[in-house]
């Protein structure tokens, strides 16, 4: 079975979103894009959260988003080869290729989502990712800190969860921004 890797950006200050739910601060370089682009060729399935599975569908849907440089473009091709497991209760319907619906996130989910894997699966989201956190299933932290303090908003870890994690790998960018990746620690 792949690893399930949790992404995310972050904040200085833990957020994933301001407190207005917006997150336009943690836009990234071409050369941020190409680093995040590279790390997800070993992701082949999505897992995603409804929020987020609405949020991410423009790579399919909007052709304008990958027009936007070659490596929006080349991100794009990646999300499209890429399977998707939406989790919803309220979507009644997904609108993307390579795309299922699930009910609720559970480990029985997840592990049927990486027996029809190729590779890694990506938990994409801090709501989705709060619940795969908690059922112990994320094998692999990486959090993309962008150097602002937003004060508040969604945060990228739950209340109450304690993890031990080990660092394997740390970058630096242009633009001010530092990805560092964990692996978690198994008893």
């Amino acid at each position: 079975m792949g690893r399930v890797i949790y992404s995310v950006a972050s904040s200085l200050d833990g957020y994933n979103t301001d407190p207005q739910g917006g997150f336009t601060w943690a836009m990234p370089s071409e050369q941020v894009i190409a680093a995040l682009t590279e790390d997800t060729a070993s992701v082949s399935t999505y897992l995603l959260g409804r929020r987020m599975y609405e949020t991410m569908a423009g790579w399919e849907t909007d052709p304008s988003w990958a027009e936007g440089s070659p490596e929006s473009a080349h991100f794009a091709e990646v999300w499209k080869r890429a399977d998707k497991v939406v989790f919803s209760t309220t979507l009644d319907q997904v609108w993307t290729e390579r795309t299922r619906l699930e009910r609720a996130l559970t480990v029985e989910a997840v592990e049927r989502a990486a027996s029809e894997s190729s590779g890694d699966l990506s938990v994409e989201g801090p709501t989705l990712a709060a619940s795969a956190l908690r059922l112990g299933l994320v094998d692999v932290v990486e959090l993309l800190l962008c150097p602002v303090v937003v004060g508040g908003g969604g945060k990228v870890f739950p209340d109450g969860l304690s993890l031990d994690l080990r660092l394997v790998r740390e970058r630096r960018f242009d633009n001010g921004m530092v990805q560092v990746t964990y692996e978690r620690d198994r008893p």
